[in-house]
């Protein structure tokens, strides 16, 4: 059966990930798959290091699209993947991968989650994390510094340079192809509704699994 593909884009430091983790929750973890589209940046190992900090990572060419969209018609297809991982300190793909089973719900998150059109397509549920600028930038400057061991200096100038301008210009008109947006980076009732909407297609798909195999047996 055709798995329930959610997709949940906004902005860096939205949000996206705690409502990820929200719906992980609702549906329960044996249920949910999530494709990190993080994951999926252009491997810049060739580069050196300053030349990698100059790299443009908020604009959509900064990821390997023709890959990230294989492993996930794979995924949604009911093969398991090998998902990528990316070292965000060195600006490299790293060795190792994770393998990713396919589930009954899918989720791909990313700040372009709702940018491909091919990929659009395919999801049930799109959903955009729509938080203020001055949170996601508070949130970005805590993580990068803190996980990424970036200065104070260069995490404003990149979101000067960046992150801002290509918010404007790639990630947020994604808001229009949203079925639901999400305000301040939580929303209980718009949670609540879309995990009621997560239940109801999961007990849909264990009637219809169970009337396949009853008719199978007569």
């Amino acid at each position: 059966m055709k798995p329930f593909i959610i997709g949940v884009a906004g902005g860096s430091g939205s949000g996206k990930s705690t409502v990820t983790e929200q719906i992980v929750r609702a549906a329960g973890s044996e249920n949910v798959t999530v494709f990190i589209q993080d994951n999926f940046y252009l491997d810049r190992s060739h580069l050196t290091q300053e030349e990698r900090g100059k790299i443009n990572f908020d604009h959509p060419e900064a990821l390997d699209w023709e890959l990230m969209i294989k492993l996930f018609d794979d995924l949604m297809n009911g093969l398991p993947i090998e998902m990528p991982q990316y070292d965000f300190a060195t600006h490299t793909r790293k060795k190792e991968t994770i393998t990713i089973l396919p589930a009954k719900v899918i989720v791909l998150e990313g700040i372009f989650g709702l940018f491909s059109d091919k990929i659009n397509k395919d999801m049930s549920l799109r959903i955009f994390v729509d938080t203020a600028g001055d949170i996601r930038l508070m949130r970005r400057l805590k993580r990068d510094i803190d996980e990424r061991g970036r200065t104070l200096d260069s995490v404003i100038e990149q979101y000067s340079k960046f992150v801002r301008p290509m918010y404007k210009k790639f990630v947020e008109p994604t808001k229009m192809s949203a079925h639901v947006i999400i305000p301040h980076g939580s929303n209980q009732a718009a949670l609540e509704m879309i995990a009621s909407r997560i239940h109801c297609i999961l007990n849909e798909q264990d009637v219809s699994l169970a009337d396949t195999l009853f008719f199978e047996e007569e």
